[in-house]
């Protein structure tokens, strides 16, 4: 899988754009704030329909237009497939696939799959157990369209139930336990799904791990729950769940237990690297997660998908980099970085350089 080119009009500084992509590594280059990560936010836009860094559509097109337009042409191992993409200011989208309107973002899901590595995915290691939530569902989605629909059940019912909470009266016992066997069901699947995903990131990511730090570390991930595996469904355990600590809940107003409270731990030679990690290791784990991803991915699909590091070489030493870099030869990369010293030795006549300069886009 690989983007062919595609087309950007009045996303973020670029006015009218068309690049022609390397089917293996494409190096944008350039000063800071000149466009560079914009080109690869727009291809992660185009993969999930979400920003990786704004909740806002709007600000994705140019301060002094009203819409946006995206482009891609992405070539598959079955079925080549365009991606068109309209963003107005109303924060309204119309996406549509080789022509044919689509009407939910699931229908996105797997048209073009993407792994992003930028340098905030430290807080995946660093910060609270959103960040981590976040990447399980973000990855796990890009596989399984069934996890996507479960997802977007349980955060509806969840909502309704905490705005039931919110609103309570003894009336509406009866509704919450309609709401209580709902959230379970959605959640059972949920955390059957994201502890299947775990399993094969211990798997893929020790293997990883251990060729990046040369076998001198072992890395672990643990999911982290309140389910008790005593052979119990899922679903039933949260059912108790979610009845012992309805009083608790009444009394906050919010639902205290769930899928959406999981967390899951990454131990290093049994150390929780959250709290007691050197930066060394965390950046390591994060590399460890994202290529176990592309792997998943390629398991999963059978074609890999398409690798985007923004800006993350310089944040890496040279054994970090060597690894990146040897380990993207049958990967489409898109590598934004200020300079190419470090990294021109790894480049061959198989790469494509690309010079940014203010909305500019030159090929070298």
């Amino acid at each position: 899988m690989y983007v062919k080119n595609m087309q950007l009009i009045n996303f973020r500084n670029y006015e009218n754009i068309y690049l022609e992509l390397n089917p293996n590594i494409n190096v944008f280059i350039g000063d800071n704030a000149q466009g560079k990560t914009n080109i690869l936010e727009s291809i992660y836009y185009s993969s999930v329909g979400k920003s990786h860094r704004t909740n806002r559509d709007k600000e994705l097109i140019n301060w002094n237009k009203d819409y946006a337009y995206l482009k891609l042409y992405v070539s598959k191992n079955r079925l080549d497939k365009i991606i068109d993409m309209k963003i107005l200011k109303n924060s309204k989208k119309a996406i549509s696939i080789n022509s044919i309107k689509i009407s939910k973002i699931s229908q996105l899901m797997g048209v073009l799959n993407v792994v992003m590595f930028s340098p905030e995915d430290l807080k995946i290691v660093k910060e609270s157990p959103v960040f981590r939530r976040k990447f399980l569902d973000v990855e796990i989605c890009k596989i399984s369209n069934a996890y996507y629909h479960n997802l977007v059940q349980y955060n509806k019912v969840l909502f309704q139930r905490n705005t039931l909470l919110k609103k309570w009266n003894k009336n509406g016992l009866d509704m919450l336990d309609i709401y209580d066997n709902q959230i379970a069901h959605y959640g059972a699947l949920i955390i059957k799904d994201r502890k299947k995903y775990i399993e094969r990131l211990n798997i893929i990511g020790s293997k990883i791990h251990s060729d990046i730090t040369n076998g001198i570390e072992n890395i672990n991930f643990k999911y982290i729950d309140n389910i008790v595996d005593d052979g119990d469904e899922f679903k039933n355990q949260l059912l108790k769940l979610f009845l012992k600590y309805r009083n608790k809940d009444l009394e906050r107003r919010t639902t205290s237990v769930g899928p959406h409270r999981d967390d899951f731990s990454i131990v290093i030679n049994n150390i929780d690297i959250r709290n007691f990690g050197s930066q060394g290791q965390q950046r390591t784990s994060v590399l460890t997660l994202k290529f176990a991803s592309l792997e998943i991915i390629k398991d999963v699909i059978g074609e890999y998908p398409v690798l985007l590091l923004d800006d993350v070489l310089s944040e890496l030493d040279s054994k970090r980099q060597k690894y990146v870099l040897n380990s993207i030869s049958n990967i489409q990369t898109l590598i934004t970085c200020t300079g190419i010293e470090e990294i021109e030795k790894y480049l061959d006549r198989k790469s494509q350089l690309y010079v940014v300069n203010k909305g500019g886009i030159k090929t070298v």
